[in-house]
């Protein structure tokens, strides 16, 4: 069973432990989802782009773990940024999803077309009238998200960005931490690269951990991050999710951020304890 623990951004209680499902469709999405949540996940994640939110609600709707134990998130496509688009779209999304509420809705990616207040001035409209719980953005850099935070209404409480051991976010990681927002780890396992990792799997053998779970570890021991691994199996996911019973040293944490740099930044030096 997932830990319970939660990163708490803004007014929302986010699980750090989340189930991606980019790149999956139709019943292999469904099947990965209902055994994600057999599994113990509480978070589940899509996207108006992934074409999966159908099969999402259905693994949810199937399910008999309760609606209010699950933390659901979508993504506006970049096509529907205006705001009768987001607001048409994000009721769509529901239908899809089979559900009343999203708890957090995101800005897939910026773009230039749509003014970002026009954007999250919907987005917090629909937040007003109860469509969705709560607002955030996906691969903001720390200026776009700084600006995000001055225009929205309510708390921009989540930035989805990829990270992994082999792609280090020091500067948004530590604005996160700062200023009470979750940074959200898309492709925490480097698209399957870390399995091979000889030093991530020599850190697992004091643990009886894989590499992957070394890296997922490491990801939720940093402030205010969550990660959202995908995978297609059962035995895949119940791994990814065998995480919470072990904890990396300070030096097993620094010797994985050395796989890119030996280099620290002083505040993340300080947040994880490392200087």
């Amino acid at each position: 069973m997932i830990d319970s623990s939660t990163i708490d951004a803004g007014n929302a209680a986010i699980p750090a432990l989340g189930f991606g499902t980019a790149r999956m469709t139709g019943e292999e999405c469904r099947r990965a989802v209902a055994a994600a949540l057999e599994a113990g996940y509480r978070h589940l994640d899509t996207a108006q782009l992934y074409d999966n939110e159908n099969a999402v609600g259905d693994a949810l709707a199937a399910s008999d773990v309760p609606r209010e134990d699950v933390f659901v998130v979508t993504k506006l496509d970049t096509d529907n940024l205006a705001r009768d688009a987001v607001l048409e779209s994000t009721r769509r999304s529901c239908e899809r999803l089979g559900l009343e509420t999203i708890d957090l809705l995101l800005i897939h990616a910026p773009r230039d077309q749509t003014p970002l207040e026009e954007t999250l001035g919907a987005m917090n409209e629909l937040q007003a009238g109860g469509r969705v719980d709560h607002v955030g953005v996906s691969n903001f850099s720390v200026e776009q998200l700084e600006r995000a935070r001055e225009l929205s209404e309510t708390p921009i409480v989540a930035n989805q960005v990829k990270y992994h051991p082999y792609n280090r976010q020091d500067e948004l990681v530590s604005y996160c931490a700062d200023n009470d927002v979750c940074l959200t780890a898309y492709s925490p396992l480097a698209a399957g690269a870390v399995v091979g990792d000889d030093r991530l799997a020599e850190i697992g053998e004091r643990y009886g951990k894989s590499a992957s779970q070394v890296a997922l570890r490491w990801l939720l021991q940093q402030p205010a991050v969550a990660a959202i691994p995908k995978a297609a199996s059962p035995e895949h996911v119940a791994a990814n999710a065998d995480v919470f019973d072990f904890e990396l040293s300070p030096t097993e944490m620094r010797r994985v951020f050395e796989l890119t740099d030996p280099r620290l930044t002083a505040r993340i030096a300080s947040l994880l304890g490392l200087d």
